[in-house]
């Protein structure tokens, strides 16, 4: 899996978990081995990804960092509201 296929699943679970899915946004950055993606939902969605205590995204990123593993790169997601 390449690391544009990191931000294809991403926005895959992302819009399975939100009641907009039309609105899921993903941000993709790169830095030397590591890939940065930025998770935009909508204001009414952001608790469904977060989750409760952090639960959903928190699993989200372990998802993400076990298949970047296995590319030899490193992830780090982060959950932001549409503006």
């Amino acid at each position: 899996m390449s690391k544009q296929d990191l931000r294809g699943l991403l926005e895959y679970l992302a819009k399975s978990l939100v009641d907009h899915p039309e609105e899921v946004v993903v941000e993709e950055y790169h830095s030397g081995g590591q890939v940065q993606l930025d998770l935009k939902v909508s204001q009414e969605d952001i608790g469904r990804v977060i989750g409760k205590h952090g639960r959903v995204a928190n699993s989200l990123r372990a998802l993400l960092k076990v298949v970047a593993a296995r590319n030899g790169t490193r992830v780090a997601m982060d959950v932001v509201d549409l503006e």
